[in-house]
């Protein structure tokens, strides 16, 4: 019991990252509990039966974050208010995916024809009701208060062509870490990533958001830049690494999954 007592509170301490910082353990327990890695271990599914059964910790931790004022927020650390704003947009989102669930295959179901869901206002974040276009494109990519591409690793949309769910909440001392090695294991994944026939390929995710990439991250000007960084991650042979560094490679897109990011089968 003590050493059950012990690890709870290093958990809970780990995940509360600064004196007077906002503690994520409780979103933290339900992602190492329902989030598990695939087969090629470089992304993951949730299991949304499982989150469903423990909805109500879910909307524990959404109300907290709910109850973050701007003020406190803004006195905040920069590396703290990213991990807020990123474990907000994933915790939100599966629970709009709660909220159809599981007569759904897609979050694109969500909204019908003329609908997106990310544009529902579900989310009361900061004394506003938000959308996840405005987490993700105002609150994170627009806030102008840093250019950071690695964000795109870490949000999720859960489609099985997002970037992993991480198994583990995002906190301000752990948050670089946290960012490379989501980047590293997307660009790992060969089902999105790869070379072939003297191209690279790579998810539209590039495309979608290449302007993010080329805004100067750690002296990268450019998206080839950027994948030049991770050409291990990529597995690009020296060769293929200075023909993309030298603007010679042809930068293909890949197609994006839109299915559920389910780990249980759909006739389960």
């Amino acid at each position: 019991m003590k050493l059950l007592r012990l690890a709870t509170l290093l958990t809970c301490l780990t995940f509360t990252s600064g004196a007077g910082a906002f503690d994520h353990s409780e979103w933290n327990r339900l992602l190492g509990r329902f989030v598990s890695a695939t087969e090629n271990g470089d992304s993951t599914t949730i299991d949304y039966a499982g989150v469903q059964g423990q909805r109500g910790r879910l909307r524990s931790y959404l109300d907290r974050l709910s109850d973050v004022e701007a003020e406190t927020f803004a006195a905040w650390r920069e590396s703290e208010r990213l991990a807020f704003l990123i474990n907000a947009y994933n915790a939100w989102t599966v629970e709009l995916i709660l909220g159809e669930y599981p007569d759904i295959a897609s979050i694109r179901d969500i909204g019908g024809w003329f609908g997106s869901p990310w544009k529902k206002s579900i989310a009361p974040l900061l004394g506003e009701k938000r959308t996840l276009d405005e987490i993700e494109h105002k609150m994170i990519r627009g806030s102008g208060e840093s250019d950071e591409p690695r964000i795109h690793f870490a949000v999720n949309c859960a489609s099985i062509g997002c970037p992993a769910l991480r198994s583990e909440a995002y906190v301000a001392d752990k948050l670089d870490a946290q960012l490379e090695a989501q980047t590293r294991d997307f660009l790992k994944d060969r089902s999105r990533n790869r070379w072939r026939d003297g191209r690279l390929y790579v998810s539209p995710i590039f495309k979608w958001y290449r302007e993010d990439f080329e805004t100067g991250w750690r002296g990268t000007h450019s998206l080839a830049g950027f994948l030049v960084r991770y050409a291990d991650a990529l597995k690009l042979s020296a060769d293929q690494t200075e023909a993309l560094h030298a603007g010679s490679v042809e930068i293909r897109y890949t197609d994006y999954d839109w299915r559920l990011n389910d780990s249980r089968p759909p006739d389960e």
